[in-house]
């Protein structure tokens, strides 16, 4: 059974930081580009950052560029989003995701096959 499990959300001010984490399980890790996705109160999902299957490539959405860092650990099967300098437009459950390499265009989530459940970030001004 395939499963995505995020964590490390929470309420922080403006400014500060955070670790979202996502351990994958029950599908080969390493054959899949992994994303996280994030959805903010009346706004659609929007990829913030996304990482090849070995994690020597990443992407980053503009909103979120300088701000955030991906990676991930194909032996911990984990991959891993740090955020700094929050932002309350940053407000939004953040969600972990699998993509096959070369499916469809990464920027859009129905290209991605496994979800995780999300995890809520909460930015105060």
């Amino acid at each position: 059974q395939v499963q995505l499990a995020e964590s490390g959300g929470g309420v922080v001010q403006t400014g500060g930081s955070l670790r979202l984490s996502c351990v994958a399980s029950g599908y080969i890790f390493e054959d899949y580009g992994m994303g996280w996705f994030r959805q903010g109160p009346g706004k659609e999902r929007e990829l913030v950052a996304y990482t090849n299957v070995m994690g020597t490539v990443t992407d980053y959405a503009d909103s979120v560029k300088d701000r955030f860092t991906l990676s991930r650990d194909n032996a911990k099967n984990t991959v891993e989003l740090r955020a700094v300098s929050l932002e309350p437009e940053d407000t939004a459950v953040y969600y972990c995701a699998a993509r096959k390499p070369g499916y469809g265009d990464l920027w859009s989530a129905d290209s991605y096959s496994f979800w995780g459940q999300g995890t809520r970030v909460t930015v105060s001004s």
